[in-house]
């Protein structure tokens, strides 16, 4: 306690945390999810650790070729399926909105490309 006081935390914080824990621990409790102030619990980086060490043996298997192409396959209609596809309207909506920009774009474009090359011949003259 007395290296946490000098690193700036509070007594009060060990206080608080020996009323939460007061030391007994009976084998049960360490499966049942016990909230100390918002930290991760014993069971739960148990459960986590296993899930680790269960998909780190699944990823360290060898896949053939084929077998990869499949998996990918299967993710991308996995992704496909959360993609919030737009109705006919919103897509002709957008696609409209596209089509606008792009041509006033392409006026603005058009017409400073015309003014510069007016102002180079004009500054430059013209050999004609």
């Amino acid at each position: 306690m007395a290296d946490r006081n000098r690193r700036g935390e509070d007594a009060a914080d060990d206080r608080l945390e020996d009323e939460a824990f007061d030391g007994a621990v009976d084998d049960d409790a360490e499966d049942e999810p016990v909230s100390r102030g918002g930290t991760a619990t014993r069971a739960r980086r148990r459960a986590e650790s296993a899930d680790d060490k269960a998909k780190a043996k699944k990823d360290t298997q060898r896949v053939g070729f084929f077998g990869r192409i499949v998996r990918f396959i299967r993710e991308v209609v996995a992704e496909l399926r959360k993609v919030i596809w737009p109705t006919r309207k919103e897509l002709l909506t957008y696609t409209a909105v596209v089509v606008v920009f792009v041509a006033v774009m392409l006026t603005i474009v058009a017409g400073l490309d015309y003014a510069f090359a007016k102002g180079v011949l004009l500054v430059f003259g013209n050999k004609s």
